[in-house]
């Protein structure tokens, strides 16, 4: 499979779980709102995803992909090495599970110290004791796709996160029928989707000729190995999410603020996962591929085809949070217990953090090429840079702009962390180099995105009427992104910044 088909498969697959994903938040945002069970669960559900980037698509991934790649690329034995780091990581989230779970009041302050005295706090700690066992199967989950990912095979690892989705809308409606506790319903939910996600990749990697039994753990010296290049990960890791915490201990004294920069994450999301996530996962194992047979032509080659698929979709995506926000939020959100003042709200965040959406999809662009090269130090110092970016300016923002400080704090650090990036990648020569072509085509893409905006934002106009209407809202926004995509092609081609044939033959090649 090509590099350009590998982004397209795993950006599909991205995609269906991000529309399921945003069926299941609109069904949520219907019957909770921004209610304090709504605050609690976001907060809850949050406690596992925090951990799971250090065992998941965090530190250890990062650290055992290119290794494995390697060893498979030169046949040493890779399925021995992914059998060991599965006991080993298995092994070390049992123990974590069950500290967490002693130690849950003292996480929820850590994540939320504003609900102390209120509902939300005993609420988040029932919901986070039981969803957080999570983190063990999502983690197994990761692992054993990443040995697929470097086998070449993205559908199942791809797909996989649906299931999450499925269990929550199963969740919703059983609960609603049966007239059960939704919170609860939602909370159990996760970790039968965990269960869920590790049995289907399991069996995908099982029928791809690898059989990951666990057995007893040992520490190799490989393992040895793997745990060096990984803890700078893990400390870089530990500091996005002290980034994360800056965020969430904002939100937490303003009721409501959680759960309005929770539905504004979703929206950016959308974007970010498809393509960013789509170019991490592909772009790792080839270029660590690439590098063990000594291929730095290819990985530059591999590297601009990742920053052109980033580049072509990242930026109208930007330009379409930045222009109908609230038309977004309105129709996708607004409904049952979610209010117009939360439409108001959620806005304005989804607006910030889509000024940030490029630098988030671009780190993932430039991550890869110091993971290949299992340089993983530079990452995490560069993280402290964001870090102390995302403190100082959400901290100095907060008397004025409220909860929106914790959104323009992750935005400008996104910034930042881009910035290190890209300055660190120039000891990397011309393996992490812009092609002139390229170079060229950036205000291109950027010109045609600003016309594709300027005919949604026409649209959106002409369309108030009916955006207003109950049960024409959502056709009417279809309309609306139906319209913006086209106008994005033509404005490619009257640019000069893409053909729809060009974008064929490459995803051919």
């Amino acid at each position: 499979m090509s590099m350009m088909r590998g982004f397209f498969t795993v950006g599909f697959w991205t995609l269906i779980s991000r529309v399921l994903g945003f069926f299941r938040d609109i069904f949520i945002a219907g019957v909770l709102g921004a209610s304090p069970v709504a605050e609690a669960f976001v907060v809850a559900f949050s406690l596992p995803n925090l951990f799971r980037r250090f065992f998941a698509e965090g530190a250890f991934n990062m650290a055992f992909v290119p290794m494995f790649s390697k060893k498979l690329e030169a046949g040493d034995a890779p399925l021995v090495f992914a059998k060991d780091a599965l006991s080993m990581l298995g092994l070390v989230l049992i123990a974590l599970n069950v500290i967490a779970l002693m130690a849950m009041p003292y996480l929820v302050w850590l994540m939320a110290s504003g609900f102390s005295g209120d509902e939300r706090f005993d609420l988040t700690v029932v919901f986070g004791r039981i969803a957080f066992p999570y983190i063990l199967f999502i983690s197994l989950a990761a692992l054993i796709s990443g040995v697929l990912n470097s086998a070449g095979k993205f559908i199942a690892a791809a797909a996989a996160p649906i299931l999450l989705n499925l269990c929550f809308i199963a969740a919703l409606f059983v609960a609603s029928w049966m007239g059960w506790n939704i919170g609860l319903a939602l909370a159990w939910s996760v970790p039968l989707a965990g269960v869920a996600q590790l049995s289907f990749v399991w069996v995908a990697a099982y029928r791809a000729g690898f059989s990951l039994v666990p057995r007893m753990p040992r520490m190799t010296p490989e393992l040895r190995r793997l745990a060096l290049i990984a803890a700078p990960v893990a400390l870089a890791g530990g500091v996005v999410q002290v980034n994360l915490l800056v965020g969430r201990q904002i939100a937490s004294y303003f009721e409501g603020a959680n759960a309005w920069l929770y539905y504004a994450d979703r929206l950016y999301q959308l974007p970010l996962g498809v393509v960013g996530i789509a170019v991490g996962i592909v772009l790792l194992p080839d270029l660590s591929r690439r590098l063990r047979v000594g291929d730095e032509s290819g990985g530059r080659e591999a590297f601009n085809r990742a920053a052109e698929f980033s580049l072509l979709l990242t930026i109208p995506a930007a330009v379409a949070l930045l222009v109908i926000p609230t038309t977004l939020v309105s129709v996708l959100f607004e409904r049952g217990a979610f209010t117009s003042a939360d439409t108001s709200a959620t806005a304005l965040a989804t607006a910030i953090y889509g000024l940030g959406l490029p630098a988030f999809v671009l780190q993932k662009l430039y991550q890869p090429l110091f993971f290949a090269r299992e340089d993983t130090k530079s990452p995490f110092y560069f993280a402290l840079v964001a870090l102390a970016v995302n403190a100082v300016v959400a901290l100095c923002l907060r008397p004025y702009f409220g909860f929106l400080s914790a959104a323009y704090g992750a935005t400008f650090a996104g910034w930042a962390m881009l910035v290190c990036l890209w300055w660190g990648s120039r000891k990397f020569g011309e393996a992490a180099h812009l092609e002139p072509a390229l170079r060229a085509k950036v205000g291109r893409i950027f010109l045609a995105s600003l016309m594709m905006g300027a005919v949604v934002w026409g649209t959106t106009a002409l369309m108030s009427p009916v955006l207003q209407m109950s049960g024409y809202r959502v056709p009417a926004l279809l309309i609306i992104l139906v319209v913006g995509l086209g106008s994005y092609v033509l404005a490619g081609r009257i640019t000069g910044a893409f053909t729809v044939g060009e974008l064929r033959r490459k995803l051919r090649d």
